[in-house]
């Protein structure tokens, strides 16, 4: 994501109105911890978090620089992990050199997947054919390596659905992650047994409404959360941070806000997208904790 970007003055600790733990330890998978608002007070974030029973947190790397910071970060913090992939808005970069670097990374056991990358149709920041050719490659890549894909798709949906149908007996899993996507788009990933990451744009009363009827459709186990952390900071929240800044320790409120309009309870989200997430990303298996 790559909304308006958030202050990056010194934040200060969350007002005590948003100290939110949850019901049970929860999986981010994917948050932004390398981008510049989280400079100053990256430790204190993580801490935030863990107190706020987000155990476990996927950092994102959305080209080949922050892709090595966010592995930087795994080596250096239990619980943290990272993906590595090209932005499609930076796909208009990919060549031969990005390739074999993105390689090297996915033999990492700190890389948990491949991506972001994907589509994105809505900006065109790089053009249509850029973004195919480089979400091509990197389709290569992660079936070469066996890694799952961390996938990026706006307003592509049905390109998405058949650039992925082809590679779907090579790929290992992928989850399209902060889905907004329509219901017809919803249920080609369904059937291509693919999962769904879900963030605050859920909370946001303006645009999130046709999502909260899409949530019975989703399985459980296939329904994984995700912060997107510092962009789509929920608009559920009773007071706002300083500087607007989202960050991982606010992911129980995007589960709470999940769990309401599925007419669940918040402990039975949070334990079925953490089973999921970890099953997903093989943290049970992986021996970087």
């Amino acid at each position: 994501m790559s909304p308006t970007t958030p202050d990056t003055r010194d934040e200060m600790p969350l007002p005590e109105a948003l100290r939110f733990t949850a019901p049970a330890p929860l999986v981010d998978i994917g948050a932004n911890l390398t981008h510049d608002s989280f400079a100053r007070d990256r430790e204190a974030v993580i801490e935030r978090a863990r107190d706020a029973g987000v155990e476990t947190l996927i950092v994102t790397g959305t080209d080949l620089r922050h892709a090595r910071e966010a592995v930087a970060l795994a080596d250096a913090h239990p619980g943290l992990y990272a993906t590595a992939g090209v932005h499609p808005h930076e796909a208009s970069q990919w060549n031969a050199e990005l390739a074999q670097g993105f390689a090297e990374l996915y033999r990492r056991p700190e890389v948990v997947a491949a991506g972001e990358c994907g589509l994105d149709f809505n900006r065109n920041f790089s053009a249509p054919a850029d973004q195919e050719r480089a979400f091509e490659a990197q389709l290569g890549l992660a079936a070469e390596a066996g890694l799952p894909l961390f996938v990026h798709e706006r307003d592509a949906g049905r390109r998405m659905r058949e650039m992925l149908a082809s590679w779907r007996d090579d790929i290992a899993d992928a989850v399209v992650h902060c889905f907004t996507g329509d219901r017809e788009t919803l249920h080609g990933y369904l059937d291509l047994d693919l999962h769904i990451g879900l963030t605050g744009w859920l909370c946001d009363e303006r645009r999130g409404h046709h999502l909260r009827e899409l949530l019975a459709d989703i399985p459980l186990e296939r329904l994984m959360v995700e912060t997107d952390c510092p962009y789509l900071l929920p608009r559920n929240l009773p007071t706002k941070p300083r500087a607007r800044r989202h960050e991982p320790a606010l992911l129980p409120w995007i589960v709470d806000e999940i769990a309401h309009w599925r007419g669940d309870d918040a402990t039975t989200i949070a334990t079925a997208t953490t089973a999921t997430a970890r099953r997903f990303f093989r943290l049970e298996a992986c021996h970087h904790e």
